[in-house]
C-alpha cells in the first residue's frame, strides 16, 4: 500500500492523481498543530457564550434559533442525520476516497475547528479502506455538498453503510472491524464535515484525469486514421502553428508530427496526391485538440486551487481574538465552471473522433473499400459502429449542456442561488465512458483502414499501436460478431494501453 505524504493547503495535482490511483494520504508532520489551535478557538468561542453561525445556532433559515450550551454535540449530530438525505446509485469506492482526502486536506488547515480525533479518524479510515456508501444525487453545490458528505460524516460516527475489505457492512461495525472508534462531534464539526465542495471537486478531478488519459487515446487515434486515409502531415507544420501562438495548438501538432515520424504509408503518397486539402477532422486535429488541451490545463488549475482552500463555513481565525467568520466559500461556482468545460472538451474530443470514423468508412472520401470491407455488399463492415458512435457523440452533446447556468433556491430562499456542480461533474463519467467508446471505435476503424496498405507500414509508434490491437483483433474478412471486437479495443483505451505508448 502506497502513501502520499501531504501538507494541507499545498497539494500538488500529482499528488491528488497518486491518491486517485490509489495512494493513501498521510498528513505531513505539524499539521495537528493547526488543528488543535482552530479546535482551542471555537472551544473560547463557545465559552465567550455569543451567537455563532452552526456552533450554537441552527441552521440555514434557522440561523436565528439560538441552542443551549448543553445541546451542542445534540446540534452537530443532528445536522448529520437530517442532512444525510442522498438518493441514487451509490458513487463509485475510488471517487468517495478522493472526496474524502479532500476533506482532509480542507479541514487540516485549522480553519474549521475541528478536533484532533476527527482528523485522526477520516485519516485512518482511508488507510484501512473503510469507505462510507454516498448515495450520487442530492447536491446543488451549495451550500457545499450537504447530503453527499453528510453521508461521509455519518459514517464517522457509526451510522449508514461502507465498504470494506470484507465487504459491505453497517458503519459501526465497519468501524469495529477496523479496530476504530465513531468519533464524538463537539461545537461546529458536524457542519464543518459537511459544509463543502469536496464531492464536485472529486467528481471533477477524477474526471479531468481519465479526460487527460482520453486526449492522449485521441491524438494517436487520430494518426492513424489520417494513416488510413493518406492524409497529408503538412497541417502539422510548426509554422503555422507558431504563429497562431497557442500553447496547446502548438504542442498537438508537435505530437501528431512526432506520431507519424518515419512513416511509409505517409512517404509513399508525399509527391503525385490530387489532393490539395484533407477533411477538417484531419487537417484541423492540433486547433481543436490543442483547444481541448488549453482548456484541461485550465481546468486543472480550478481544480488544483479548490482543492488546496478551504470551503467550510463559518472559518475559524486565530490572532489576538478569536473569531468565526460566516461567509459563502462553500459555494461551488469556480468547480461549476470548471465541471461544464470539462464536459465540453469531453464532447468535442468525441465528436471529432465520430467524424474520422465516418469519413474512414465512405470510399469516396477516403478511397478505400466502403465500409472498410473487403467485400462490401455481402459484408456490412464497419457500417453500424459508426452509428454507434454518432449515437454515443449525441449522448454526449445532450449531456454538454452547462450546468452552472441553472439555478434553483433552496432552504426556504435562504440559499437563493446555488452553483449546480454536482450535477454537473457527476455527469462527467458517463460522458467519459461515450467518449472512450467512441475512441475504441475509431482505433478498430484507423487500423483497418491501415492494413488496406499493405505492405506499406505506419510509423514505428503507430505500428506498437497496431501490433497492440491486432494481438486482441484480428483483420476483419468477413463479417463477424462486432460487439466482441469493439469491447476489445474499447478495453485498450480504457485501460490506458494506448496512453502508454510514448510518441
Amino acid at each position: 500500500m502506497n502513501q502520499t505524504v501531504i501538507t494541507p493547503g499545498d497539494v500538488p495535482l500529482h499528488q491528488w492523481r497518486s491518491i486517485y490511483a490509489g495512494d493513501v494520504p498521510v498528513l505531513a508532520e505539524g499539521s495537528l498543530e493547526r488543528v488543535q489551535a482552530g479546535a482551542e478557538a471555537i472551544a473560547r468561542i463557545v465559552a465567550r457564550g455569543e451567537p455563532v453561525y452552526g456552533v450554537n445556532t441552527g441552521f440555514g433559515k434557522l440561523a436565528s434559533v439560538r441552542i443551549g450550551d448543553d445541546d451542542l454535540s445534540t446540534l452537530q449530530r443532528n445536522i448529520v442525520l437530517s442532512h444525510a438525505a442522498g438518493t441514487g446509485d451509490p458513487v463509485p469506492p475510488h471517487i468517495v476516497r478522493l472526496m474524502m482526502a479532500l476533506k482532509l486536506a480542507n479541514i487540516s488547515q485549522g480553519y474549521s475547528g475541528v478536533q484532533i480525533a476527527t482528523v485522526e479518524l477520516l485519516q485512518a479510515m482511508l488507510a484501512a479502506h473503510v469507505t462510507p456508501v454516498i448515495p450520487g444525487q442530492g447536491s446543488v453545490g451549495a451550500s457545499g455538498d450537504l447530503a453527499p458528505l453528510s453521508h461521509l460524516a455519518a459514517a464517522m460516527i457509526g451510522v449508514g453503510e461502507c465498504d470494506t475489505p470484507l465487504g459491505r457492512m453497517p458503519a459501526a461495525d465497519a468501524l469495529a472491524a477496523a479496530d476504530l472508534q465513531p468519533v464524538e462531534l463537539g461545537p461546529k464539526e458536524g457542519l464543518a464535515l459537511l459544509n463543502g465542495t469536496q464531492f464536485s471537486t472529486a467528481h471533477a478531478m477524477a474526471a479531468l484525469f481519465e479526460a487527460e488519459q482520453l486526449h492522449t487515446n485521441a491524438l494517436i487515434t487520430g494518426a492513424l486514421s489520417t494513416e488510413a486515409a493518406k492524409g497529408s502531415d503538412t497541417p502539422f507544420d510548426p509554422r503555422i502553428h507558431e504563429i497562431r501562438k497557442h500553447a496547446g495548438q502548438i504542442e498537438v501538432a508537435a505530437t501528431l508530427r512526432s506520431l507519424m515520424a518515419g512513416s511509409a504509408i505517409r512517404e509513399s503518397h508525399r509527391l503525385g496526391d490530387e489532393r490539395v486539402q484533407d477533411p477538417y477532422c484531419l487537417r484541423c486535429q492540433p486547433q481543436v485538440m490543442g483547444a481541448v488541451l488549453d482548456v484541461l490545463r485550465q481546468v486543472a488549475n480550478t481544480l488544483e486551487t479548490e482543492a488546496n482552500g478551504v470551503t467550510d463555513n463559518p472559518l475559524v481565525f486565530t490572532g489576538d481574538e478569536d473569531v468565526a467568520l460566516s461567509g459563502g466559500n462553500f459555494h461551488a461556482e469556480p468547480v461549476a465552471f470548471a465541471a461544464d468545460m470539462l464536459a465540453l472538451a469531453i464532447c468535442e474530443i468525441g465528436s471529432l473522433a465520430e467524424r474520422r470514423i465516418a469519413m474512414l468508412i465512405d470510399p469516396a472520401l477516403s478511397g478505400l473499400p466502403a465500409f472498410l470491407a473487403p467485400n462490401p455488399g455481402l459484408n456490412s463492415g464497419y457500417m453500424i459502429p459508426q452509428v454507434t458512435a454518432a449515437a454515443l457523440v449525441s449522448e454526449n452533446k445532450q449531456r454538454a449542456t452547462p450546468a452552472s447556468v441553472d439555478s434553483i433556491p433552496t432552504s426556504a430562499n435562504q440559499e437563493d442561488h446555488v452553483s449546480m456542480a454536482a450535477h454537473g461533474a457527476r455527469r462527467l463519467q458517463p460522458m467519459l465512458r461515450n467518449a472512450e467508446a467512441v475512441i475504441g471505435i475509431e482505433l478498430l476503424v484507423a487500423v483497418q483502414g491501415c492494413d488496406f496498405h499493405a505492405p506499406l507500414t505506419s510509423s514505428p509508434v503507430l505500428e506498437t499501436v497496431r501490433t497492440k490491437l491486432r494481438t486482441a483483433v484480428s483483420f476483419m474478412e468477413d463479417d463477424r460478431w462486432m460487439h466482441a471486437d469493439m469491447e476489445s479495443a474499447i478495453g485498450l483505451v480504457r485501460g490506458g494501453v494506448l496512453a502508454e505508448v510514448n510518441p
